[in-house]
């Protein structure tokens, strides 16, 4: 492998239109168009090719389709039970962890790459990648944006529209933009699923 290859991991500059690269990625971006003609009803093809296409992947994820990957999932690690709405998009040019039970919403971008401030830097082509990691059990609701380097805690909710510029702690319901934490998860949410909507406990498996 390239020295470029080696460099997607660490966060150091790098130029990605290394030949070697490339054909690589279009390696990997050829199975994604794969998974993408799949029909609804062939759940269990789409298991198997995501777990040929990801880095690890958890018995009983699903993502709905169309699905977008940089690297058709080659670097993207998800636990058991992660399900995700369309449109997902990871930009899994490093490394992307996302947790079980994590639930994504439609149109959520997961990035791991970037490009440097410096105008000149910027016009070579230069790139860095830093990883994501999403914690268990998390819901990141629609159109929700992760950008690079950043770490999810566990039980998390960031809200629609949500863009995630900095960490989140454990046990945090984030909005906005950039997200910010609105509040801790409480006793309030042990009682109401929904403004006031009780949970029917005695009814719930």
């Amino acid at each position: 492998m390239t020295e470029n290859h080696d460099k997607l991991h660490t966060e150091e500059l790098y130029l990605p239109d290394d030949p070697e690269l490339s054909n690589k990625q279009a390696e990997y971006m050829d199975q994604l168009f794969d998974y993408n003609q799949l029909r609804h009803s062939e759940s269990a093809k789409k298991q198997a090719l995501l777990s040929e296409m990801f880095a690890d992947i958890g018995p009983n994820c699903y993502i709905e389709t169309p699905f977008y990957a940089n690297f058709g999932g080659r670097h993207v690690h998800f636990g058991k039970n992660v399900y995700a709405n369309f449109n997902l998009t990871l930009v899994d040019d490093t490394h992307i962890y996302v947790g079980d039970y994590t639930l994504i919403g439609p149109n959520v971008t997961i990035a791991t790459a970037g490009h440097p401030i410096q105008p000149d830097l910027r016009k070579s082509g230069y790139q860095y990648n830093a990883s994501v990691h999403v914690g268990k059990n998390c819901w990141l609701g629609a159109g929700v944006i992760v950008l690079p380097g950043i770490t999810i805690g566990d039980n998390v909710i960031a809200g629609a529209g949500a863009i995630v510029t900095k960490n989140l702690p454990d046990n945090v319901v984030a909005v906005g933009n950039p997200a910010r934490v609105l509040r801790e998860v409480n006793e309030h949410d042990q009682k109401y699923y929904f403004k006031n909507h009780l949970i029917p406990w005695n009814e719930l498996k």
